[in-house]
């Protein structure tokens, strides 16, 4: 790539706050499906659980509390995040690793987006996905502490 094309990509990186938009022309429409993850996600970033990033397309909410799960000790315990990606904004939320009751955490509306344990994959955002989101959150983050994760 030549040096005036890496320092538009750098420019266009900045405007539009995603790590990832070079990677694909498309991202920018992204921006409003992160936004409002990361809207729903803030508010948990309190007592154990920090909020990291929040810029360029990736926030993480993240627990340095040590925790033990499946016989496995953890200095942290990484509670939901999500991520730009190309062509999807990555929700990724753990406490659904931890726990066999997945249908029970889930609406229908969200697990259409399940892409692997906890992995899904977020193209377009709508009120009913949001309120399904809200209160997946919600109900993994009463379940972490029930646990002592949290």
């Amino acid at each position: 790539m030549a040096k005036a094309s890496k320092a538009a990509a750098k420019g266009k990186n900045a405007e539009t706050g995603i790590k990832y938009s070079d990677k694909s022309a498309g991202q920018p429409t992204l921006l409003p499906v992160f936004e409002a993850l990361k809207k729903l996600l803030l508010p948990y970033a309190k007592g154990s659980l920090q909020l990291r990033g929040g810029e360029g397309g990736q926030v993480m909410l993240v627990s340095n509390k040590p925790v033990e799960i499946n016989g496995k000790t953890r200095a942290e315990y990484w509670f939901a995040a999500a991520l730009v990606q190309k062509g999807y904004v990555g929700f990724y939320f753990m406490p659904v690793t931890t726990t066999a009751e997945k249908q029970a955490m889930f609406a229908p509306v969200l697990l259409q987006c399940l892409k692997g344990k906890g992995c899904f994959h977020i193209k377009t955002i709508n009120a009913e996905l949001l309120k399904a989101i809200e209160t997946s959150l919600a109900k993994g983050y009463r379940y972490c502490q029930e646990q002592g994760i949290l």
